[in-house]
């Protein structure tokens, strides 16, 4: 079964934009659970423009399923990953500027310091899954590196999936399966929606989770939360 863990940093972004508490973000997290989520993600920032470092505690005792905490392993997101102790955390090398990741890692140039971080943070009994380009050479870095997972980086597949779905989903292919070979749990995230995300499942093998979060706030929108998760769900059944 591929699990779906509900990004929230949106409903983060739209509290933060009035400067109070509304929506409020611990409870649209139970409210998720509640309507079949399999787990929540939230990918706290330095400038902390949508999820703060306060909301990253607040929620540890209130997700029941599994929480993922994602974001570039510089100190002071290490030592708050440390501090929460996750069951996932997943390691993004997005600027500090970044709006959104657009890249996964160079597993091979950044072999020295993923072994380091990666073995501090199992060694809190973190689960640990690594941002890749769907690059069998990756792949391969990232097993050598020491990750339990990595979450392969779809905004391609989703760009090119309306021009040529097959010719999209074929690097995801082989990358998933080098993945399963080496041993690794298989995530996946970034621009997954309601139009392309069965076909995604459909294709690749022993898919553990989805990571969504933008895509599902706007379709919540018009559809309701409890509606969109459902529909999402379903796209995995």
């Amino acid at each position: 079964m591929t699990r779906l863990s509900v990004n929230i940093n949106k409903i983060a972004t739209i509290r933060n934009a009035r400067g109070a508490n509304n929506p409020n973000l611990v409870q649209v997290a139970k409210d998720c659970e509640r309507f079949g989520a399999q787990g929540i993600t939230i990918h706290p920032r330095p400038d902390e423009r949508h999820i703060t470092n306060q909301d990253t505690l607040d929620l540890k005792p209130v997700v029941t399923t599994e929480y993922n905490i994602e974001g570039n392993p510089a100190p002071r997101f290490i030592e708050l990953v440390k501090s929460v102790t996750p069951e996932q955390a997943t390691l993004v090398p997005d600027a500090d500027d970044a709006i959104t990741s657009n890249a996964g890692w160079d597993t091979i140039k950044h072999k020295d310091f993923l072994t380091k971080v990666i073995k501090e943070l199992k060694a809190e009994g973190i689960r640990v899954s690594i941002f890749v380009d769907p690059d069998p050479k990756m792949v391969e870095g990232a097993a050598a590196v020491g990750a339990d997972r990595v979450e392969l980086y779809t905004e391609p597949y989703a760009t090119n999936y309306p021009i040529d779905r097959e010719k999209a989903i074929a690097p995801y292919i082989t990358a998933a399966i080098k993945a399963k070979e080496l041993g690794l749990g298989l995530n996946a995230g970034h621009d997954l929606d309601l139009e392309n995300l069965a076909y995604f499942h459909q294709n690749i093998e022993g898919l553990d989770e989805v990571s969504i979060g933008h895509a599902l706030v706007c379709d919540a929108l018009y559809f309701g939360l409890e509606n969109t998760i459902q529909m999402y769900l379903k796209q995995l059944s």
